[in-house]
């Protein structure tokens, strides 16, 4: 399948593709919101073995850990978990107390660097292709995501780039997908516990993401990075944390 043929593939185009092509080489990250659900749905179809992972932050709400079992049940799947490293947790947290996050846009992109975007880094060194569930209209700093790119040596598919929010719904209806018990409370986006709530109408896809923080864009770091004096400090603050581990 040639580059262009990639961005104009459906999505389950896109992730037959990936999975004749990569194999064990490949895998679906999800933290089982609809859109890692839907693309969960869809590659079981395909390969019941397919190799699915999320990150387990150590701050994730019941209702996510429900979800691995509920995943299990229905799919057969053995979602695998990816932890971060206890020593810069415990190092984070003696340096910052538990919930850093609140004080200050830095502070709270340290806690994801340990308990997500590392985690994730050391994981996909096995990999050469994974699979998320971003779309371009969930927000402005998704707006360019391509269904494929190379992210740090691998590639790194988004089959629901083009979809809307409806699109994602009509597939769970007519599927019958699990869905995560925090949308009935009114969660449009979920993550940590101490960082996620509910939305109001009208709200943003993302609006209840670190909604303390006005001005920062609504991302981990996973997909992109801070920018500014936010990454600068970042960097600072992280090099503390693998110094002190380091002594």
């Amino acid at each position: 399948m040639l580059a262009v043929d990639q961005e104009k593939a459906s999505a389950a185009e896109l992730l037959e593709w990936a999975i004749r092509e990569f194999g064990d080489s490949l895998a679906i990250s999800t933290s089982f919101q609809s859109e890692g659900m839907v693309i969960l749905d869809m590659a079981a179809r395909i390969s019941p073995g397919v190799h699915v992972f999320t990150l387990d932050t150590g701050r994730l709400p019941e209702e996510t850990y429900r979800m691995m079992e509920t995943v299990r049940e229905r799919y057969g799947i053995r979602v695998e978990t990816v932890s971060p490293d206890p020593a810069e947790v415990e190092g984070m947290i003696a340096l910052h107390g538990p919930n850093l996050f609140y004080r200050e846009v830095p502070l709270r992109m340290l806690c994801c660097q340990i308990r997500k975007v590392r985690p994730l880094e050391r994981k996909l060194a096995g990999f050469k292709a994974w699979v998320v569930g971003l779309r371009r209209d969930q927000n402005e700093s998704r707006a360019d995501v391509r269904k494929v790119e190379q992210s740090e040596g691998r590639l790194k598919l988004s089959p629901l780039a083009d979809w809307t929010a409806e699109q994602v719904q009509q597939y769970i209806r007519a599927n019958n997908v699990p869905q995560h018990p925090l949308y009935a409370a009114g969660y449009k986006s979920i993550g940590c516990e101490p960082c996620t709530r509910a939305v109001s109408a009208g709200e943003d896809e993302r609006a209840g993401r670190w909604w303390w923080e006005l001005d920062a864009d609504k991302e981990c770091g996973i997909h992109f990075s801070p920018e500014g004096k936010a990454e600068r400090k970042l960097d600072v603050l992280l090099s503390e944390i693998l110094e002190a581990r380091r002594a």
